[in-house]
């Protein structure tokens, strides 16, 4: 028996759509394998990860509450890879906004106003924004790989906060814990129900989600992003500025990271600590890629993202399964889809010989 992949000549518009669904059942059966070998039940603690999180009405607004982030800093990163500009810093954006934002926060404390939080939030967002802007002018200025610079910003955005909220931003009055103060009721996103922890966020995610999706779908400047993605060396023939689209799509990028951290600190965390992102931004990276770079797909990829954060944490207390569970689903999840995505250009094909001389007729055979 010979495995063989042939081109398909054009791409499967079925596999397209497929290859997610078959990259998450894989992971379910990898995930039952490997319970069963630690001597667990994989049918309990598949339940314990994916069903017993959502099975009241808190847990579903907690999975809204996590899944905020990740949609928005996937939904950024959807914008910068359809122009394939590889922008692996949401995580750092997401953090330089939290940072920005609360910088602001502790300092309005006092302060009774609606534009308070409106202050806060621009803060935010533009920290995020001029954090990916620096890795859009590395690119367009020096040609600077991208995925080197972003990525090494986030270590640079990491230790910015560490250093800010074990000095600056240190409250005082907080038993020497590296955190800021609590903001003030004026600086704090209005909860949707005095049951739920489920903020205003909501809103700003849902109105990114239709931005976005008519940013790509119905806008010209959409269009021209595509165009470069697809093929630079055409937009530049039409007369599309691939600067211009570079700076654009990054500061989209990082703006809606930037956003999501400063929701994350204005929202269930009312202050700025060191633990403002369990890996948000690094796993908006597989929910991109998961919905297929789609507004909507993304959206249902970050509940299931949201789920697996809700579900690990749920694991660990009951199971006593380590924390890292979640990583390792988010790394199989990712790793699967990479796999299946091969499906999309090549056909797989069983090809049955009998004999060394048969088989040695075949073109390509091993």
């Amino acid at each position: 028996m010979l495995l063989s992949l042939e081109p398909r000549g054009q791409q499967s518009r079925a596999m397209l759509w497929f290859s997610p669904l078959l990259a998450a059942l894989l992971t379910l059966v990898s995930g039952s394998l490997l319970f069963m070998a630690l001597g667990l039940d994989p049918l309990l603690t598949l339940h314990t990860l994916l069903v017993v999180p959502v099975s009241d009405l808190y847990g579903v607004s907690e999975l809204m509450i996590k899944a905020l982030p990740i949609l928005l800093c996937a939904l950024g990163l959807a914008v910068a890879y359809q122009a394939r500009i590889w922008n692996i810093g949401a995580e750092g954006q997401l953090l330089i906004g939290a940072l920005a934002g609360s910088a602001v926060a502790v300092n309005v404390i006092d302060v009774d106003s609606r534009w308070v939080l409106v202050l806060i939030l621009f803060a935010g967002t533009t920290a995020g924004a001029a954090w990916a802007g620096l890795t859009a002018w590395l690119r367009t200025h020096f040609n600077a790989n991208e995925i080197l610079t972003s990525i090494m910003l986030n270590y640079i955005a990491l230790n910015l906060l560490l250093y800010f909220v074990h000095g600056p931003l240190k409250d005082p009055a907080g038993m020497n814990f590296p955190e800021s103060a609590m903001f003030g009721d004026a600086s704090r996103l209005p909860l949707l129900s005095e049951d739920v922890r489920v903020h205003a966020g909501v809103y700003f995610a849902l109105l990114a989600l239709v931005a976005v999706w008519v940013l790509l779908q119905r806008s010209f400047v959409g269009f021209q992003i595509k165009v470069l993605g697809l093929d630079k060396r055409a937009a530049g023939f039409v007369g599309f500025r691939e600067k211009g689209l570079i700076w654009l799509a990054l500061l989209i990028s990082g703006g809606l990271a930037g956003l999501a951290g400063v929701c994350e600190v204005t929202g269930p965390l009312g202050q700025l600590v060191p633990q403002v992102s369990p890996g948000y931004g690094y796993a908006a990276i597989t929910v991109a890629f998961l919905g297929r770079l789609n507004p909507l797909g993304i959206l249902f990829a970050s509940l299931l993202m949201a789920l697996l954060y809700l579900g690990g944490e749920s694991a660990q207390m009951t199971l006593n399964l380590p924390q890292a569970i979640t990583q390792l689903f988010q790394g199989m999840m990712l790793f699967f889809l990479l796999a299946c995505d091969v499906l999309i250009l090549y056909r797989p094909r069983l090809k049955w010989r009998w004999g060394r001389r048969q088989m040695a007729t075949v073109p390509g055979a091993v």
